[in-house]
């Protein structure tokens, strides 16, 4: 196939976008002319000549030489109108925005087929991991039992330092935020938002549901201390962030994501600092394991290039799943295995725990390990958040 000559007008000239401009040049077999970007600060020092700058969207959109829009700014809202009229400006378009796609899913999808465009956002998921377009070519007629991973490279980054460092969880995260690991707004890395953002991209592509994410329970590492650390020590495991989809029957899934202990015999045990890892399980396949790094401006760019040489042979995600419609159902019907750590009986009342396997109780620290319904920790989700507690996922029993 014969390739198309790429002429990109970009959205934003951050962290990201200069880490596809240094892969971009560094490409010997891939070339394309990136012709504008279009920016927000007039005041900001740039290292490319000011001649490749607006600061008007509409020098781009209504621009009829530029055939593809790569976008990647940080606000989803700003995104999402950009990314529309693009398509329906007959304009192809890649995107490493999790948030504007994960909660305008379906939408985005719809309008691919009515304008007959391209939106491809390999890099919206798993950074420099090719999971969207293995889910979309490889496991495309697989029956998928299950997805789970490390999917946020930050509070992996972080969680390595607390374990294998013994760094305080504020230091390690201003670490992280130094290297350019953490996003402008770090809640969205450290309470799972962006872990749970890109979850519901994958389950679209593993399973055709486009969940919304306010489905989707979700908590992060936040509340994390030295205990819980010296817990999971003890007993040899990590602590790592790990959003999971599943089926529960043969046309009903479910999916949260939650810290989870991880044995060394596990493959997310040695994936440290800022890599991810993501691991998917199917009735032919069986288990196979993905991994690479999950932050930075390089990284994320070179999955931003591969969509765009992609889209240059007039590549497009077909969403067999949804288009197949095996599973049709989403459920929190669900139970697992938690530890909970917290220092207030009326805060361990609140999980109504079925059955407890393991408790203590020490001068500052209380412990709990027992079977918990996932729906009603999405319950009370909201009040987690001001919770002097800590969850984990024990990976042992899901129910």
């Amino acid at each position: 196939m014969t390739r198309e000559l790429l002429r990109i007008g970009m959205f934003g000239y951050g962290c990201v976008g200069q880490g596809l401009h240094d892969v971009l040049n560094s490409s010997k077999g891939f070339k394309a002319d990136i012709v504008r970007i279009c920016v927000k600060d007039r005041t900001k020092q740039r290292r490319l000549p000011m001649n490749y700058f607006t600061f008007d969207k509409e020098d781009i959109l209504n621009d009829p030489s530029i055939n593809l829009v790569v976008e990647l700014i940080d606000d989803a809202d700003a995104a999402f109108e950009i990314v529309t009229r693009a398509m329906k400006n007959g304009k192809n378009v890649v995107s490493a925005n999790k948030v504007m796609i994960a909660n305008h899913f379906e939408k985005l999808v719809d309008l691919q087929d009515k304008h007959k465009v391209s939106l491809l956002y390999e890099a919206s998921a798993g950074a420099s991991i090719p999971i969207i377009r293995n889910l979309e070519e490889y496991y495309d007629n697989e029956l998928l039992y299950s997805l789970r991973g490390i999917l946020n490279g930050t509070t992996n980054y972080v969680l390595t330092l607390m374990h294998n460092h013994g760094i305080d969880y504020d230091i390690a995260l201003g670490q992280a935020r130094e290297k350019g690991f953490a996003e402008s707004d770090p809640t969205l890395d450290v309470d799972g938002w962006d872990a749970k953002f890109k979850l519901c991209i994958i389950t679209g592509h593993a399973y055709g549901l486009f969940l919304k994410p306010d489905e989707v329970f979700h908590y992060g590492i936040r509340n994390i201390s030295k205990f819980d650390i010296r817990y999971a020590k003890e007993k040899g495991f990590k602590i790592k962030l790990v959003p999971y989809v599943g089926k529960t029957n043969e046309n009903t899934i479910t999916s949260f994501v939650l810290p989870r202990f991880i044995s060394p015999d596990k493959y997310l045990y040695n994936v440290d600092y800022e890599y991810n890892g993501v691991i998917t399980e199917a009735a032919f396949a069986d288990k196979q394991f993905f991994s690479g790094k999950g932050a930075g401006g390089h990284a994320t760019g070179s999955a931003v290039l591969s969509d765009i040489s992609a889209n240059s042979y007039g590549y497009k995600y077909e969403y067999k799943k949804y288009q197949q419609g095996t599973v049709q159902n989403y459920t929190r019907n669900h139970k697992i295995e938690i530890y909970l750590r917290y220092s207030d009986e009326r805060d361990r009342e609140l999980f109504n725990f079925e059955e407890v396997s393991e408790y203590f109780s020490g001068k500052t620290d209380k412990y709990v390990i027992g079977i918990v319904s996932l729906r009603k920790l999405y319950e009370i989700q909201e009040q987690l958040r001001s919770m002097n507690v800590f969850i984990v996922n024990t990976g042992r029993k899901i129910i």
